[in-house]
């Protein structure tokens, strides 16, 4: 007896459904869970700016005494960054990977925020010691819950509903894979939009890096404050940061769901208003002087301006060539990493040498970095697949 096949329409599969389980879905956990190991991660690496100078008390304005420590655990969260790019190649739909992205990589705004805010309280009823015990505890705990909870693909989690898997995939269908190829390395080292991602990168840590970790130094040596006033005004701008990284997310999706804006118009957009806006209020930052307003507004626009750098250049190497999108990414952010290591050296170079005009000298130089590479990236970025990437491609179904 012959069986009956089901009648089903090609349609189907070249569009897929464009809605599916949202807030209550397991992606949604996923990005909730990721956006925690951000916190955590970002907590124990920034907590250390505000305990050196529990350490050593003393205020004025010098090198980081402990750099090695610090390139370490940035290391840490450069590993932590390229993995979580990768999971939403297989996790995120198309129209979804702007919030998604936005919003789990916005942890790395909230992590300082709770861990300057803490660490200054920690530091003056328990001692600077219990900020690396209560950090590094809670960092243990939730790699606990992340290697229970999470899984490689939508299809191998035993917990995601039939609606929701066969959303994702049908949303992925033609998403090209590169397994079983060569990488095209020559290729990649040719492409302007590669150099181009990478010299944002190292803007944006060489930023980053200057931003988090020297805060609490240069508000110390301008305001004079003790370590938990330090630490609440250090705070501070992360709060407005991370609504920021919520919000630049759906606004980009919504952008490119309703065609508003092409993808690389939306790309060169949050990459402008996240190099270029902190670039301005940084130098207004260094000329404020000592008035405590004008510190606060200009920490709290500089610091909050770059997380619109989220759905710009940090998540463009999966518009460029998506089937190469975790080796490009680790790629691009170890590229960035030494942005921020040098940073480190040149900015303690600066503070020692000339105390007087350091703060000026080292947001200036910050900003003519971000200018720069900004004006490159304008020129020569893409946001279509590029032709490497396309070669030999084959689609998974």
């Amino acid at each position: 007896m012959q069986r009956e096949e089901t009648s089903r329409d090609p349609m189907d599969d070249q569009f897929p459904p464009k809605k599916g389980p949202t807030f209550c879905s397991l992606r949604y956990g996923l990005c909730l869970l990721l956006h925690l190991c951000n916190v955590v991660t970002v907590s124990q690496n920034v907590c250390l700016s505000l305990t050196m100078l529990a350490m050593v008390n003393r205020t004025e304005p010098r090198g980081l005494p402990n750099a090695s420590a610090e390139d370490l655990l940035d290391s840490v969260k450069g590993t932590t960054l390229t993995a979580q790019h990768v999971i939403w190649v297989k996790w995120a739909p198309p129209l979804e990977q702007g919030r998604l992205t936005s919003m789990s990589i916005s942890g790395s705004v909230l992590g300082p925020f709770i861990a300057l805010l803490l660490t200054g309280f920690i530091c003056q009823s328990l001692g600077w010691p219990m900020v690396f015990y209560i950090f590094g505890a809670c960092g243990c705990a939730l790699s606990l819950v992340w290697f229970a909870l999470y899984h490689d693909n939508p299809e191998a989690h035993p917990c995601i509903s039939v609606a929701e898997r066969d959303f994702i995939t049908a949303s992925l269908a033609g998403q090209v894979s590169s397994s079983g190829h060569t990488l095209p390395i020559r290729a990649m080292l040719r492409s302007l939009p590669v150099w181009v991602i990478s010299l944002t990168s190292f803007a944006y840590f060489w930023m980053m890096r200057i931003i988090i970790f020297y805060s609490p130094m240069f508000i110390s040596s301008n305001l004079h404050t003790e370590v938990q006033e330090n630490g609440m005004l250090s705070a501070l701008p992360y709060l407005f940061g991370w609504i920021l990284s919520f919000l630049s997310g759906p606004m980009a999706d919504c952008f490119l769901a309703r065609n508003i804006l092409s993808m690389l118009t939306v790309r060169k957009l949050f990459t402008t208003l996240g190099l270029l806006l902190p670039a301005v209020f940084s130098v207004c930052l260094a000329s404020a002087g000592s008035s405590i307003q004008s510190v606060v507004v200009f920490l709290v626009l500089t610091n909050a301006t770059t997380s619109f750098c989220t759905v710009g250049m940090l998540i463009n190497p999966l518009d460029i060539a998506p089937r190469y999108y975790g080796f490009l990414k680790g790629m691009t952010i170890l590229i960035g990493m030494t942005g921020g290591l040098i940073s480190t050296t040149v900015t303690g170079i600066i503070l020692d040498q000339d105390p007087e005009s350091s703060w000026f000298k080292i947001f200036f130089l910050m900003a003519a970095i971000n200018v720069t590479s900004l004006i490159l990236y304008l020129i020569f970025a893409k946001a279509e697949i590029q032709d490497w990437a396309k070669e030999r491609q084959h689609t998974r179904l």
